[in-house]
């Protein structure tokens, strides 16, 4: 009898597997022949599942990027007020920030390489922007432009963490969250 292949799943594991090959080598570093060696598969199984070493990265961050979405308002209560939701928010940000920012510095990295000129292809990047603002403006009850701060301000907070402040991190970072908090509730 022959193997029956989910090809759904098998493409998500191949995906999920990329993940750690992007991170260890940087988008810009990595073939697709070294992404086939990593995954123990051929250059043509590879192609068979995506057209490119970028087809591989958009479908990375568009999977990524909804499951951490998904994963935040699966567990954020609903909360009564502002103040509760900003906590919300920025308390499930700093469990993840390391993860978060691994995937910004790799998103640095795809832009660099090639994306920056693409004006022919959609910014990806953009479009999950504009979704999770969309859905974060949802949720906190705020408009458009207080939104766009605060991806900024969590953006920023990923960038200072690259530097050596000579401090602990993580209570760098509730301050500086609470900081935001504070602005964004003051009456």
């Amino acid at each position: 009898m022959p193997k029956i292949v989910d090809h759904d799943h098998y493409r998500k594991e191949l995906l999920n597997q990329c993940s750690k090959l992007f991170a260890e080598q940087g988008y810009g570093s990595i073939t697709m022949r070294q992404i086939a060696q990593g995954l123990g598969v051929s250059t043509g199984t590879l192609y068979h599942y995506f057209p490119s070493k970028e087809g591989i990265f958009i479908q990375l961050i568009q999977e990524t990027c909804e499951r951490d979405v998904a994963n935040f308002f699966a567990q954020a209560p609903s909360a009564a007020t502002l103040q509760e939701r900003l906590t919300t928010l920025m308390t499930f940000f700093l469990k993840g920030y390391k993860s978060y920012q691994q995937k910004m510095l790799l998103w640095v990295d795809f832009y660099q390489h090639g994306q920056r000129n693409a004006a022919e292809n959609p910014s990806y990047l953009g479009q999950f922007w504009r979704k999770t603002r969309d859905q974060l403006m949802t949720y906190l009850e705020l408009p458009a432009e207080r939104v766009d701060f605060i991806l900024v301000f969590m953006d920023g907070l990923l960038v200072q963490c690259i530097y050596d402040h000579g401090h602990d991190e993580a209570a760098w970072l509730a301050e500086q969250s609470e900081l935001l908090i504070r602005l964004l509730t003051a009456k």
